[in-house]
C-alpha cells in the first residue's frame, strides 16, 4: 500500500516534526529583557530548521528512488513522485523571489541620474564608507543596499538634500554594516524558505523579528563610529518621509513597519550599546539537524 511507504512515513514525519518546532515559538512581550545572542539564536533556529528539515527529507526520498526498501517498509512511487514536485515547486518558487529582486532592481536602476557621487571626503569615518553611491532621481529619503553577494548603495537626490553631513553619515554607516555582514545574500536565501514554506505557524512573526534583529545589528555597528542620538533622528526622518515599500535584495535604513519596532530600534539606540552577536555553533548545530533525514540513505536497500 503506498500510503504505508517508507517514503511517507519519513515526509509526514518531517512535516509534523516542522510544524511543532514552529508552533512552539513565541514572541513573547518580554523578548527585549532575553540577551540579544538569544534572540538571534532563537529566531534564526526556529525559522530555519523546520521547512530545511522538509527540503533536506525530499531530497533523502529523491536519492532512495522509487524501488527498494528500508526498515521493513516498501517505497512508493506516489511519495516519490510527491518529494520531486515539492523540489520543484521550491525551485520555482525561489526563481520566483529571485527575478522579482532582478526586476525591482532594473527599476532602480531606471532613476538613477548619471552622474558620480562623492560625499565620502565629508566624514570622519570616511574610510568605512568607501563604496560607490548610486544617485536615484527621487524626491523622498531612500538609502538601501541593493543586491545578492555584492550589493549596491542606492541613495536618493531628497536624502542628500535634506540631510546634513552629521546624519547623512550615520544612514551611510548603517547601510555599511548591512554590507558588512552580507544581509542582502544571507536574507535572499532566508526568503526562499519563507516563500516555500509560508503556511508553517508563526512564518511572518519569525521573519519580522529576523528584519528587527537585521536592523538592530546594523544600528548597533554603525553606532561604534557615530553617536547613537544621530542615527536615532536619522531614522525618524527616513520613516516619516512615507518611504515605498522596500524591494527584495534590499535592506534598507528606514524599513521599520510598525511603530513598536520603530520604538524598540529608538529605544535600543539610545539605551546602553549591548556587544554585537557573535557566530554560535550552537545555532549551526540545531540548524545541522536538518541533515538528518540524509543520514538514513545508508538503510535504504
Amino acid at each position: 500500500m503506498p500510503f504505508l511507504s517508507v517514503h511517507f512515513v519519513m515526509i509526514f514525519g518531517s512535516l509534523f516534526l516542522a510544524w511543532g518546532l514552529r508552533y512552539g515559538w513565541q514572541n513573547s512581550s518580554e523578548a527585549a529583557q532575553v540577551s540579544w545572542q538569544k534572540r538571534w539564536q532563537k529566531a534564526l533556529v526556529c525559522f530555519v530548521l523546520p521547512p530545511l528539515l522538509v527540503v533536506m527529507t525530499a531530497i533523502a526520498v529523491l536519492c532512495m528512488g522509487s524501488e527498494g526498501q528500508m526498515i521493513g517498509l516498501q517505497a512508493g512511487r506516489l511519495s516519490y513522485a510527491i518529494a520531486i514536485i515539492f523540489l520543484i515547486y521550491s525551485v520555482i518558487r525561489s526563481a520566483q523571489l529571485a527575478l522579482n529582486g532582478w526586476q525591482s532592481l532594473q527599476k532602480l536602476q531606471d532613476l538613477v541620474i548619471d552622474r558620480k557621487v562623492d560625499v565620502k571626503d565629508d566624514f570622519q569615518a570616511a574610510s568605512l564608507i568607501d563604496e560607490p553611491v548610486r544617485l536615484l532621481d527621487m524626491p523622498m529619503l531612500f538609502a538601501a543596499q541593493i543586491g545578492f553577494w555584492r550589493s549596491h548603495l542606492f541613495v536618493s537626490q531628497g536624502l542628500l538634500d535634506t540631510l546634513d553631513p552629521d546624519h547623512l553619515e550615520a544612514v551611510l554607516l548603517h547601510e555599511r554594516a548591512h554590507t558588512h555582514y552580507r544581509d542582502t545574500f544571507w536574507f535572499f536565501w532566508l526568503g526562499c524558505l519563507r516563500q516555500v514554506m509560508p503556511w508553517l505557524p508563526n512564518t511572518q512573526a519569525l521573519w519580522e523579528e529576523l528584519l528587527l534583529l537585521r536592523e538592530l545589528r546594523a544600528d548597533r555597528w554603525a553606532a561604534q563610529y557615530t553617536d547613537g542620538l544621530l542615527l536615532a533622528e536619522s531614522l525618524l526622518a527616513m520613516v516619516s518621509s512615507n518611504m515605498q515599500p522596500i524591494p527584495t535584495f534590499a535592506a534598507a535604513f528606514g524599513a521599520t513597519n510598525t511603530s513598536d519596532r520603530l520604538e524598540e530600534r529608538v529605544n535600543f539606540l539610545l539605551a546602553e550599546p549591548e556587544p554585537l552577536p557573535q557566530f554560535s555553533w550552537r545555532s549551526l548545530f540545531w540548524i545541522g539537524f536538518s541533515l538528518l533525514p540524509l543520514t538514513v540513505l545508508p538503510l535504504h536497500y
